[in-house]
């Protein structure tokens, strides 16, 4: 059964300089930089037929437009107690739109609503065992964050092997977007 989840690629100038985040956090899982991705919708395990519906569904939306993704800043997720290090996305009306769109295809397939709140995000890291004092620390010593923007021309659904997060993921197909 594979795992799937819809996604936007980091181009690899993008991917380099975030890895320059990496080091210096107990506890800390990097994620190696070509796994770095912002995540659109997780779908999960599936059976090859829902796999293949999800694939055909998708396909409607390569009429979406094209824009730019800006990254502004670091960030967690877990508040007292950090689980994630990530580097934050500017919202952007397109990025939420396709989003969106993903979301109401993905249900009309069958699938079950996605439950959590969409936050753009790419993560850095998964963090066991840190306090929210040491990452804050190792936020403030990274130094300013420098915004990062890049074109995306498509979105991807991605696989991956049923595994602690983090990769590797694969590209099981591509959508591009309008210009």
């Amino acid at each position: 059964m594979p795992r799937l989840f819809t996604g936007l690629e980091i181009p690899a100038d993008i991917g380099f300089a975030l890895s320059l985040k990496r080091g210096g956090l107990t506890g800390a899982r990097w994620i190696d930089p070509e796994n770095y991705h912002i995540t659109l919708r997780f779908i999960g395990d599936v059976d090859h037929h829902t796999a293949n519906d999800v694939a055909e569904s998708l396909d409607r939306l390569s009429n979406s437009i094209r824009f730019d993704v800006k990254l502004t800043h670091l960030g967690t997720f877990g508040g007292d107690k950090p689980r994630a290090l990530y580097a934050g996305v500017e919202p952007s009306e397109q990025l939420t739109r396709l989003q969106a769109a993903q979301e109401r295809v993905l249900q009309r397939a069958g699938l079950m609503p996605e439950g959590r709140k969409f936050v753009p995000h790419v993560s850095l890291a998964r963090l066991r065992g840190g306090s929210a004092m040491e990452v804050a620390r190792f936020m403030t010593e990274a130094g300013r964050f420098e915004p990062m923007s890049f074109p995306v021309g498509r979105f991807v659904l991605f696989s991956s092997k049923d595994s602690v997060g983090g990769g590797p993921y694969v590209v099981e197909q591509s959508y591009p977007l309008a210009a």
